[in-house]
């Protein structure tokens, strides 16, 4: 019922900016909460950041103040945007929505199915 796919990932320089985008589709994108993930090989999934619909967003202690969650409820997008990138930012992100402001992976039921971010030296 509930499609997100995930865009803008890629390779970029370390100190570098990334902005990365998740379309939903499906069920309304009203009245629920967004959230990026990323994890890397080996490692556990990390919550990074999450919005609910009007706007009220919490953060990672990892990326706070490096990272800014954002969303479009007219295009039913939510956006990551990435700055002062580090090599141990290297991991597939993923977008999930839920209805409810958690870091909780667990909160989520539906998922993107990721996009690589590599940070080089």
């Amino acid at each position: 019922q509930v499609q997100l796919v995930e865009s803008g990932g890629g390779l970029v320089q370390a100190g570098g900016s990334l902005r990365l985008s998740c379309a939903a589709s499906g069920s309304s994108f009203s009245g629920n909460t967004m959230s990026w993930f990323r994890q890397a090989p080996g490692k556990e999934r990390e919550f990074l950041a999450a919005i609910m619909w009007g706007g009220t967003t919490l953060y990672g202690d990892s990326v706070r103040g490096r990272f800014t969650i954002s969303r479009d409820n007219a295009k039913s997008m939510v956006y990551l945007q990435m700055k002062s990138l580090k090599p141990e930012d290297t991991a597939v992100y993923t977008c999930a929505r839920g209805s409810i402001l958690t870091p909780a992976a667990g909160a989520y039921p539906y998922w993107g199915q990721g996009t690589q971010v590599t940070v080089s030296s």
